[in-house]
């Protein structure tokens, strides 16, 4: 088998919402496999019968889930995460649970100030209601257009919404807000682990939930570690680059960082 990749996807997106990117690698010669979050059903429909079985899952239990799966693996693995993937895939890499790790527009990590109101606005539907940090929340057609989809057509967007889209659990969000006023926050990254594998930060101009400010200071969080760490921009678009018509383009990108990396 060839090196292992474990994809690990964001909120309100399924598992399945990878499965371009698993042909793509494992085309490449990589074992690429997409687990879901904890509750997550098997598929879209599943999931969205199902939210109580999402919900009140926090950052600790995510990260305790993949690393479980990890110990199960010949090897540490390549990590790739987008939005609050992104952070998990941050918090095993600081663990040296990975080899490697790509984060696409990763939602914010401890210590990281900008809260641009794009990203207020985004996270609404979950902060309007402060029971939610243990419900799972769906987005709407109109609100995953502002969220993911505002640098696609509206027609786009609204089949991305349809195919992909689950319940999001809240507990997540609310830890990660609180994070810089929390001793020992779920949302806190080891990026000053000199020991740890390679990281690129991948960051979308457009994005209005985690806007390229965010991702650029998260970049300045790491300056205490000699690792390697990169950032790539994509100035064009939006939050839901790992799954609109462009995801190509942002796959072979990381395919190519790899083998820069030698991996």
């Amino acid at each position: 088998m060839g090196t292992s990749v474990l994809f690990i996807h964001g909120l309100w997106l399924h598992a399945t919402s990878w499965e371009p990117w698993l042909a793509r690698f494992r085309d490449e010669g990589y074992d690429a496999q997409a687990p879901g979050w904890p509750g997550d059903g098997e598929t879209v429909e599943e999931s969205r019968r199902t939210p109580e079985a999402i919900a009140d899952h926090g950052i600790d239990q995510v990260v305790a889930h993949f690393a479980g799966i990890i110990d199960e693996l010949p090897e540490p693995p390549i990590l790739i995460g987008h939005s609050f993937g992104g952070m998990i895939a941050q918090k095993l890499l600081g663990q040296n649970r990975a080899k490697a790790a790509i984060a696409i527009d990763a939602a914010q990590i401890k210590g990281v100030l900008p809260v641009p109101l794009s990203a207020l606005r985004a996270t609404l539907p979950v902060f309007k209601n402060p029971a939610n940090k243990h419900r799972a929340v769906s987005l709407t057609v109109e609100q995953f257009k502002f969220a993911f989809g505002n640098a696609v057509s509206d027609e786009e967007s609204a089949q991305l919404h349809s195919r992909w889209t689950i319940p999001a659990p809240g507990r997540p969000l609310f830890e990660a807000a609180s994070a810089n006023f929390t001793p020992h926050s779920p949302a806190e990254v080891d990026t000053a682990n000199q020991d740890r594998g390679p990281l690129l930060l991948i960051a979308s101009g457009k994005d209005h939930t985690v806007p390229e400010s965010v991702t650029r200071a998260t970049l300045k969080q790491y300056r205490h570690s000699d690792a390697v760490t990169e950032l790539k921009t994509f100035p064009d678009r939006g939050h839901s680059l790992v799954i609109d018509a462009g995801w190509g383009e942002v796959a072979e990108t990381c395919l190519a960082w790899l083998r820069g990396q030698s991996l």
